[in-house]
């Protein structure tokens, strides 16, 4: 199957399942895992912050941060784009009875940050209290500058407050940028990282912070079931990707141009208006093409699509090769010709 949904298909090589099968593991919970141990402490110490925590999800680790940060009716700040906003099942406010405030994400995926400063509450009792800004990179498959980055540690060191990033994407970010992954995580207070995207390990992210916040993390991981036992057999899969995985992405990110450029070779698709930096590729397609009915035939030939998402969405990872996107699009124009 070509599958091009999402990079959260991508299947462990043979390398990671070896490692997988032989890896030491204890009981997680008491912390006796070596193997999530190591995890935890090279992740922490490759991106600048003294902790780590590994998890089941990028939800997971989101909610962790915003929970850890912000206590019962205080606020955070994000993009109304965001991952830990629209499409992590409201857990924030459900779980953590935290309020997000949302600010409409600019074309390049940022927010401005005048409207932010403008939203950050007053120490009035009438209002939540603003605690953090959580900001994300990649988004929509758009890299957040550097310089903005370091213009939002500004404004949050001004107002006290803290700065999460929701890194599900980041390392896409930091091969598109050419630079250390350091260059990106020394502006945030926290950040998270998803091993089962581009990376390519089959479950699992990390959330990186200070001691303090790692430790009371592990508590409320604890209190949403989120402890885990022999969990070494998963954190052996993201200790292969962290550092063996990484610059591959860039194979990723030329496939979605050429991908890009491809699918415009189909009647009543058109990339045009969408930028593609990195391995997601968007696209508006004809109304007056059935979607459903495009995908099924499509599915039927082997290839894998989500229809309608976000007008249409195309994403490459380590399971697509130049010769599968071919595929795609010579059995896409013999369905528009028959």
């Amino acid at each position: 199957m070509i599958d091009l949904r999402s990079d959260t298909v991508t299947q462990p090589c043979k390398d990671m399942r070896r490692l997988m099968s032989n890896a030491m593991v204890g009981d997680d919970v008491y912390g006796d895992d070596p193997t999530v141990n190591e995890l935890e402490r090279y992740s922490a110490t490759t991106h600048g912050f003294d902790a780590s925590l590994f998890v089941t999800s990028g939800t997971q680790a989101n909610l962790l941060a915003i929970m850890a940060h912000c206590e019962r009716g205080e606020e955070y700040i994000c993009g109304q784009s965001a991952h830990n906003y629209r499409y992590e099942a409201g857990g924030a406010a459900v779980l953590g009875s935290v309020q997000p405030q949302p600010i409409e994400n600019e074309a390049d995926g940022s927010i401005c940050l005048d409207k932010v400063r403008s939203v950050i509450k007053p120490n009035d009792f009438h209002f939540a209290k603003t605690k953090m800004l959580s900001l994300e990179n990649t988004i929509g498959g758009k890299v957040l500058a550097l310089d903005y980055l370091s213009s939002a540690r500004a404004l949050t060191k001004k107002y006290g407050l803290k700065l999460h990033l929701d890194g599900a994407r980041v390392y896409n970010a930091k091969v598109a940028l050419n630079v250390d992954i350091q260059d990106i995580s020394k502006h945030f207070d926290s950040m998270t990282i998803c091993l089962s995207k581009g990376l390519g390990a089959p479950v699992g992210s990390l959330l990186l912070g200070d001691v303090e916040l790692i430790d009371k993390a592990r508590r409320i991981r604890k209190m949403l079931g989120g402890g885990m036992r022999q969990a070494g057999i998963l954190a052996a899969a993201g200790l292969y990707a962290l550092k063996n995985n990484v610059e591959r992405l860039a194979e990723d990110h030329d496939n979605a141009a050429y991908l890009a450029q491809r699918v415009n070779e189909l009647p009543g698709f058109d990339s045009s208006a969408y930028q593609v930096q990195t391995n997601l590729v968007f696209l508006d397609v004809n109304q007056e093409i059935d979607m459903m009915q495009f995908s099924k035939a499509m599915f039927d030939q082997g290839i894998n699509i989500t229809p309608g998402y976000q007008g249409m969405r195309l994403v490459t990872h380590s399971g697509i090769k130049r010769a599968d996107i071919d595929t795609f699009i010579d059995k896409a124009k013999q369905y528009f010709r028959d």
